[in-house]
């Protein structure tokens, strides 16, 4: 059989992915972990006096720690599974990465399996984001001195 025949076969064979039922999923998942993440801000706001400014960075920081607690009891790659990109974008897909790799690499030790496989997803983010939050500023600044923008 020529190759050409095995895709011809092959496509006639394979059904069709079901696009929007998928993208109903990531949809709907990935809204309602972004729900959780405003009833986490609220409740910040409410409860430890944080404002619209400052709570961001805890409702990031209990996001991902629920996330990783989750990819550590093996339901985060259940609802992945399900919500497919709906529950990867979020921070909370950061987290369960990190951690995934952690898990994977356990048995390697506890440096060279968990801390370097655990940095290697966590080490080109940090990278990417200082890199990119130096060009913004830079740009930002080269525009005020320019007076196209105000400080």
């Amino acid at each position: 059989m020529k190759e050409s025949q095995y895709e011809t076969i092959e496509q006639q064979m394979t059904p069709p992915p079901p696009y929007v039922v998928n993208v109903l999923k990531a949809f709907f998942v990935g809204g309602f972990i972004c729900v959780i993440g405003q009833a986490i801000s609220f409740f910040y706001m409410i409860f430890f006096d944080f404002t619209e400014k400052t709570v961001g960075n805890p409702t990031v920081a209990t996001m991902i720690f629920i996330s990783m607690l989750l990819t550590g009891f093996g339901l985060y790659r259940k609802l992945g599974q399900f919500a497919g990109a709906g529950s990867a974008v979020p921070v909370t897909g950061f987290g369960n990465a990190v951690v995934s790799a952690a898990i994977e690499h356990r048995t390697e030790g506890y440096v060279l399996g968990v801390g370097s496989n655990m940095f290697k997803l966590a080490g080109s983010v940090i990278v990417f984001g200082t890199v990119s939050a130096f060009v913004v500023a830079l740009v930002k600044t080269v525009l005020v001195m320019l007076g196209v923008v105000t400080w």
